[in-house]
């Protein structure tokens, strides 16, 4: 059985700009949240959480939310901008925890490792970790020009040019980066995994297959 969860801290009447802070902007730009913002925050996030694991994050709403928070839903929009924002806010901490891994990590994944070997370790490591939260994955990732120009993908565009770069492979190197992207996305990955039938290892097979003909090109 859930602990009740700590009731939202009410910003002080004297302090009118707690409720001008929204959701969180671009890396660089952030504002630091208050105090009892950044609480109201995580405690929103931790109901929605809740809720995802309960019934899914395709049906997670902002009215539930707010309903289960027991704030206006007002509230929930001005953290999180619309339900597209929810939903990328809950996924932050597992896309830390890929980001670190690919980033810092020990090889093959992480530095240290030739780049050949770094591009067939992050396309395994991708399809592992996306399929493992598909369900959040699939919710975020409706709105496509959204997904598409997302911190989360432009970092994982810049991390595949890069090592394209290092393995000094030719050609428009950010056009096969976006290429090989295509090839990771999660709806993609659960049509072949769920409806065709594919066991994921042979995805991980035929990305492995993907970088030897870019990097046997080059």
């Amino acid at each position: 059985m859930n602990e009740p969860l700590p009731p939202l801290v009410r910003p002080s009447e004297s302090d009118p700009l707690d409720d001008l802070i929204d959701f969180v902007p671009p890396a660089g730009d952030q504002p630091r949240l208050r105090a009892d913002a950044a609480r109201n925050r995580a405690r929103l996030l931790e109901v929605a959480a809740r809720l995802a694991g309960e019934c899914g994050a395709g049906n997670l709403t902002m009215e539930a939310v707010a309903t289960a928070a027991q704030v206006g839903k007002g509230t929930v929009f001005r953290r999180f901008g619309d339900r597209t924002g929810l939903l990328v806010a809950l996924l932050d901490h597992h896309e830390r925890e890929l980001q670190a891994a690919f980033l810092t990590g020990p090889p093959p994944l992480g530095p240290d490792a030739p780049p050949a070997e770094r591009l067939r370790a992050f396309g395994a490591a991708v399809l592992r970790h996306e399929y493992a939260h598909r369900d959040l994955y699939l919710a975020a990732g409706a709105d496509a020009s959204r997904r598409f120009s997302g911190p989360a993908n432009q970092l994982r565009l810049g991390h595949l040019c890069m090592l394209l770069r290092r393995a000094e492979v030719a050609g428009d190197v950010e056009l096969m980066a976006q290429t090989m992207l295509g090839y990771l996305d999660i709806h993609l990955v659960d049509h072949l995994v769920g409806r065709r039938g594919m066991p994921l290892e042979r995805l991980e097979l035929g990305w492995g297959d993907l970088v030897g003909r870019f990097v046997q090109a080059a």
